[in-house]
């Protein structure tokens, strides 16, 4: 069974066309898990779409490209020798891989930050803690681009399945429900619970990669519509409108509670100042 929806709405109510004509293929596409919320696309990248990738990103001269060379080269814990940022209007085939990422989640493209590719070499991993965030991201889609001959599973060691695999082939440091890197394929994970809160299950990280070498493509996506650090709203328009967010804002109240506190794209937000989102 092949669908094709020309004009999709999201949960928030917003229209936006599926320009790509892109092809849901139902057949290809798994639920690992409702807690978190995880699902598993087999063959979303074509070979062509993920050898595109991992050459914009070994070329680092595509004016589409930031690059950010060695280790610990991020503000979170990865651990990656190469880690991209990518300008997906720079590029016709990471436009349409966006497009087609719109339409597997529902949600609009210019919800999303620029898409990141990823290279980890022989003991290389990523430990992706749950840590907050000014602007709260809703999903995060991993694309693999490469197999890797050994390790570089992605493990979600909160889940619901933590614990019903069976071990295969050597014993790993990581703990949980593991998934493979299978060149093509990609997860589509909710960082978010059904009622706006952050689900700290939604954590993962990547298993050291043991012989070989390992490419990932990550997308993450936003509640609304992501905006240049240039184009924020200036002092004047940045404002409280509670006297007690400095309060709620120290007890942890942006991260508990974020439509209410941060907004949604039909909630501007109580407290987006001492949340510090403008």
């Amino acid at each position: 069974l092949t669908t094709v929806q020309p004009n999709l709405v999201n949960s928030t109510g917003v229209s936006f066309s599926a320009s790509l004509q892109f092809a849901f293929d139902p057949s290809k596409s798994k639920r690992l898990s409702w807690h978190p919320r995880i699902f598993l696309y087999k063959g979303f990248l074509s070979d062509m779409e993920c050898d595109h990738l991992i050459s914009m990103a070994r070329s680092k001269k595509e004016s589409s490209l930031v690059v950010a060379d060695g280790t610990n080269s991020s503000q979170n814990n990865t651990d990656a020798s190469i880690k991209v940022y990518m300008a997906d209007s720079k590029d016709t085939i990471v436009s349409k891989i966006e497009d087609r990422i719109s339409v597997w989640s529902f949600l609009p493209k210019d919800f999303g930050e620029s898409m990141q590719i990823l290279k980890y070499e022989v003991n290389k991993s990523d430990y992706n803690n749950y840590e907050p965030q000014s602007n709260i991201r809703f999903v995060t889609v991993m694309m693999y681009l490469s197999d890797a001959k050994r390790g570089g599973q992605t493990v979600f060691p909160r889940s619901e399945l933590k614990g019903t695999q069976v071990e295969q082939g050597a014993p790993s440091e990581c703990a949980g429900y593991v998934v493979p890197p299978v060149k093509g394929n990609a997860i589509l994970l909710f960082n978010l619970k059904l009622d706006g809160v952050i689900d700290k299950d939604s954590q993962y990280e990547v298993c050291s990669v043991l012989e070989g070498e390992e490419w990932l493509a990550i997308k993450h996506i936003h509640l609304r519509k992501t905006t240049p650090k240039s184009s924020l709203a200036s002092e004047d328009e940045c404002t409280d409108e509670d006297d007690r967010c400095v309060r709620w804002a120290a007890g942890g109240e942006c991260d508990r509670n974020p439509i209410f506190m941060i907004g949604s794209p039909d909630y501007y937000g109580t407290c987006r100042k001492s949340c510090r989102v403008c």
